[in-house]
């Protein structure tokens, strides 16, 4: 199978994490971030994930994804229930932390920013609908000490650091890419069973985390 991303993409980490966490083989491409003709020639519009099945047909939408290969084997992994305070915890943060990611993922090291022209699409098409870049980065102080706050909120909720809930879930898919995307910020405070719990999904997904490269 083979597994279409960009390196930054929410979404595509989710999809990535079925495939780290059963070990199973996948083959990446990452897409440049201003292809537009491979993704519609697949499925007839620009997004990502796109998974190619073995039988070649696609399937998008990353969750589709996720259900479709934790299902392959008959063995399902995400069997645990989902905790209704880590999906509000995940809607207030996703509220304003695009504000802090997408200025950084315009200037990071990704290989769906391989060109220039590339790059230039995505601060584009970002900057068009969020504003411009510098004045969300002016704002990073503030936004740092929230997130630094509600992590420090949801260290209490986590139950153990190879599941946020004490089994696999959902919940696991929807908040470890956050989670990730996160070390690209410089500046922010984890505490230590949040800590524990990115480091040990990062191991889990066989997904790398971006603290090298951290503004």
């Amino acid at each position: 199978m083979k597994l279409y991303i960009y390196d930054h993409c929410p979404f595509c980490l989710k999809a990535r994490m079925i495939f780290g966490l059963k070990n199973l083989p996948v083959e990446l491409v990452t897409l440049l971030s201003d292809d537009e003709e491979t993704p519609i020639r697949m499925i007839g519009k620009k997004m990502a994930p796109i998974l190619q099945k073995d039988d070649s047909r696609y399937l998008p939408e990353s969750m589709d994804i996720v259900h479709y290969v934790d299902k392959l084997d008959g063995a399902p992994l995400l069997t645990g229930k989902r905790n209704p305070a880590i999906e509000e915890w995940l809607r207030k943060v996703n509220g304003y932390a695009n504000r802090l990611l997408i200025p950084r993922f315009a200037t990071g090291a990704f290989d769906e920013f391989a060109t220039p022209q590339a790059r230039a699409y995505f601060v584009a098409k970002k900057e068009a609908a969020i504003g411009d870049f510098s004045e969300h980065l002016s704002h990073s102080p503030g936004l740092i000490k929230n997130i630094s706050d509600d992590l420090r909120a949801l260290d209490k909720l986590i139950v153990k650091p190879n599941a946020v809930n004490g089994e696999l879930s959902e919940d696991d898919i929807h908040l470890f890419p956050l989670l990730r995307n996160l070390t690209l910020v410089a500046g922010i405070s984890w505490p230590s069973r949040v800590s524990d719990y990115r480091d040990n999904m990062a191991k889990q997904t066989q997904i790398n985390l971006l603290s090298s490269q951290a503004v």
